[in-house]
């Protein structure tokens, strides 16, 4: 599919978000449960990380949240609403979900991979509108991704298929987005403008975000409301420099380290303390 060569449409910003939240939430894989008796409350219109050491239930959180896997107990519910009983194509108007290091079916141009994020606004009585098309042009502007909107998927660099993902997330236009572990994979520079992307969406836009991350330092940066998880629970949430603390770091990494202040940001800045450096940290 080919977008005319218009000016770029500006992205409309969305109502505030919706009230995301999940209530006494049991999940689990065959008999092994992962995340249990969980009571958890998404800020609208924040961006939220939710960090913890491997295997300790965020991805499978945040699954849940996107009725990816259902509960075992408790629910997930979208004002008000548990999402199992949402319709799918009316949930897909208000959840996306961009999943860890997703795939392109090869040979797919950029344009249509983010046409593909206007999917749940089809039916057999509404086809492709220029409203569609006004909202592939705008969320190709806002990923910087207008020029290579005829380039195939899988001939992009890491950071500018991510990009591409979250454009066809953009395009979907819902006022909740979920992402996991959007920074797998990417170097440093590239981390950072993938970051700075979300940052956007949720200033401009108006976006609710919940992401996983593994960088609590990324974290501080750009998160609003950090949930930290340990074995299947939450064990501290709030603002970052409430909960990114030497002694929660402890609790929830094992990891020593000490927090000062970034100079940069001015949020919580984690230094680890391993073993070699044990001496020279005072411990």
């Amino acid at each position: 599919m080919s977008i005319p060569a218009t000016s770029p449409a500006p992205v409309r910003p969305l109502p505030a978000g919706p009230d995301l939240r999940a209530e006494g939430l049991r999940l689990a894989y065959d008999d092994r449960v992962v995340v249990r008796d969980l009571d958890l409350l998404v800020p609208p219109g924040r961006v939220t990380a939710i960090v913890g050491a491997n295997a300790c239930g965020k991805s499978t959180l945040l699954r849940a949240l996107a009725r990816l896997l259902a509960p075992r107990a408790g629910a997930v519910r979208l004002d008000g609403r548990a999402v199992h009983r949402i319709p799918t194509r009316e949930l897909a108007r208000q959840l996306g979900i961009l999943p860890q290091a997703p795939v392109a079916p090869e040979g797919l141009t950029v344009v249509d991979l983010v046409t593909r994020g206007r999917s749940p606004h089809q039916t057999w009585w509404r086809q492709w509108s220029g409203a569609d098309e006004q909202a592939v042009r705008g969320a190709l502007a806002a990923t910087g991704l207008t020029e290579l909107a005829d380039r195939p998927v899988d001939e992009l660099s890491g950071g500018q298929r991510q990009r591409a993902w979250i454009a066809m997330a953009v395009a979907q236009e819902t006022p909740v987005l979920l992402l996991d572990e959007p920074t797998t994979y990417l170097d440093l520079a590239h981390q950072i403008d993938v970051l700075d992307l979300v940052t956007d969406l949720n200033r401009r836009e108006n976006r609710t975000v919940v992401m996983v991350l593994h960088d609590l330092n990324h974290a501080c940066r750009y998160a609003d409301h950090v949930i930290a998880m340990k074995d299947g629970s939450v064990v501290a949430e709030g603002p970052p420099a409430d909960v990114v603390t030497a002694g929660t770091v402890e609790h929830v990494f094992g990891l020593r380290c000490q927090v000062t202040t970034d100079p940069v940001s001015g949020t919580p800045l984690v230094i680890p303390v391993g073993r070699h450096h044990e001496a020279a940290a005072g411990r």
